[in-house]
């Protein structure tokens, strides 16, 4: 007999066929040994309704829904994946720091609306990234793709802050280490990398905001809640610094009335770092596959701890 699943959201035909091999589908989750969700939201009393959940199966890197201590007490496992979209995030990233720096959203609308009738006024002019300082908070497995990028590709050099030191990334990138306080003073294009746990949460405040120059440029694509997401409409609304480029908010979706919405020197994307039919394929993909492995015993799973 087939272990049961619930699945939160449609899933392309590849994945699809793979969890009709090994499970029966159901349609209710409380009948589900294991859940394929996109960001899910697992706590007590989701775990207590549902008691015969063995697997949670996140299609995301990010598990900050997960309370991991209630889980580990209904003894239900949870997964994510890593790795498949390490790539396409950086890509994004690069993408928000180029449409802030040379002002590509605001260009858009401006020839859209009609008014390329000659040259173009300098009050519309962006600012060169290349060979300038970039400083990333957080350099892990996307933090270094992103670094690859920019140092490899448009010559720019590398601080970054982490909880650790990796030697061997500073020999690679010539990158070098500085305190948080001192990545925000001194670099050109600064952006967050980290997962949020509870020390992430909120590390980035007015203090660090405060200390970019005044041509720098911020850019969030981890966690929304990593930044204090009032003081940054403040800086921004007080033009503190140029722009900056946002796909995660403290709270997701935003609407048209939310103030970042309001400003012309700010990005923004709905939170859609890993969007790409590729990457959400390879990610639902591994979703399967850790349930398989955690209620088959086959194969390896990206389990949380």
């Amino acid at each position: 007999m087939k272990p049961t699943i619930y699945i939160e959201r449609a899933l392309y035909d590849e994945p699809m066929a793979l969890v009709q091999q090994h499970f029966t589908v159901v349609d209710s989750l409380q009948e589900a040994e294991g859940y394929i969700v996109p960001m899910g939201k697992i706590d007590e009393a989701l775990l207590a309704a549902n008691p015969k959940l063995k697997v949670v199966s996140n299609i995301a890197v990010g598990y900050d829904g997960f309370d991991l201590e209630a889980m580990h007490k209904h003894g239900v496992v949870g997964t994510h994946t890593p790795h498949v979209l390490d790539a396409t995030v950086a890509d994004l990233t690069v993408a928000l720091i180029l449409a802030v720096a040379r002002k590509i959203p605001q260009m858009d609308e401006w020839l859209r609306a009609g008014h390329w009738q000659g040259s173009v006024a300098d009050t519309y002019f962006g600012m060169d990234i290349h060979q300038k300082k970039l400083g990333i908070v957080g350099l892990g497995r996307i933090g270094e793709q992103i670094v690859k990028r920019l140092h490899n590709g448009f010559d720019m050099e590398v601080y970054y802050y982490n909880r650790s030191r990796h030697q061997d990334l500073e020999a690679t990138y010539d990158a070098t280490y500085l305190s948080l306080n001192e990545l925000f003073a001194t670099c050109d294009v600064v952006l967050t990398m980290v997962p949020l746990t509870a020390e992430t949460t909120g590390m980035i405040g007015r203090e660090q905001l405060d200390l970019l120059q005044a041509h720098a440029i911020f850019v969030n694509t981890a966690r929304g809640l990593v930044v204090d997401e009032a003081a940054l409409v403040q800086a921004l609304q007080n033009k503190q610094f140029f722009g900056a480029g946002l796909d995660v908010f403290a709270q997701e979706p935003i609407g048209a009335d939310h103030p970042l919405c309001q400003l012309d020197n700010v990005v923004l994307t709905p939170h859609i770092g890993s969007a790409t039919e590729a990457t959400r394929k390879a990610m639902q993909l591994q979703a399967v596959r850790n349930t398989i492995a955690v209620l088959k015993q086959q194969g390896e799973a990206y389990i949380v701890k």
